[in-house]
């Protein structure tokens, strides 16, 4: 199954994606380490990369492209993926579609974690992360001045400066402005499912489940 997980920042989406690699077996693609990796290995694709992160600038879509479309066609992603982070605008998601026909594949689903804008900036705001292994918590205002070590690695805990109240709005703005019109455009293609990401934890992955097993059912009636 070829999967697309959208939601804004503070949407759940690390937390489900965990549950679908071990339900689907199937690897997740995240943009920012598939960077970061092209880097490291010192690729072709990796020595354009570096050029534009050296400079801090964003890279362009047709080099994205084209790094996923090498990261789709490794062996763990014979069955299918889960992509994260990309796309972000319309455009990348029509040149997503070309190269995934180009390869005879295609989106399945978009999975859109629907949650509103105050529960985010609160969900963001009382954010905490480990400094060394990026395990993530939550924490209620008057615990911030108490917090424990990492229940994993006994790491300390720390406020991301992008999860500061004074920075999450700004964030949530971006990703509306921009990547919201994504949701018309897998909409118009039949292909989202407009989960209520505002339930609990269970019942979000109980959701998406249905969701999708009737998905598999439906395309192998066909």
């Amino acid at each position: 199954m070829n999967l697309i997980l959208f939601g804004a920042p503070g949407a759940g989406k690390g937390t489900q994606t965990g549950s679908l690699i071990d339900t689907y077996h199937i690897p997740a693609i995240a943009t920012g380490d598939m960077l970061r990796a092209q880097r490291r290995a010192g690729t072709a694709l990796g020595e354009q990369v570096k050029s534009y992160m050296d400079r801090g600038e964003l890279v362009p879509d047709n080099l994205m492209i084209d790094i996923i479309k090498e990261r789709l066609q490794k062996p763990d992603a014979k069955n299918g993926f889960i992509l994260d982070g990309f796309p972000r605008t319309v455009a990348q998601a029509e040149a997503l579609d070309r190269k995934l026909d180009q390869l005879g594949r295609r989106v399945d689903a978009v999975i859109y974690l629907r949650v509103s804008r105050q529960v985010l900036i609160d969900r963001l705001s009382h954010r905490y992360s480990c400094r060394t292994c990026d395990a993530v918590y939550n924490f209620a205002p008057q615990q911030a001045g108490n917090l424990p070590r990492c229940s994993v690695d006994g790491g300390d805990l720390y406020q991301r400066p992008d999860d500061r109240p004074e920075i999450v709005a700004h964030r949530i703005d971006v990703f509306l402005k921009h990547t919201a019109p994504l949701i018309d455009y897998y909409t118009a293609q039949h292909k989202l499912e407009n989960i209520d990401g505002q339930m609990s934890v269970d019942d979000v992955r109980a959701d998406i489940t249905r969701r999708l097993s009737a998905l598999r059912k439906g395309a192998g009636s066909r």
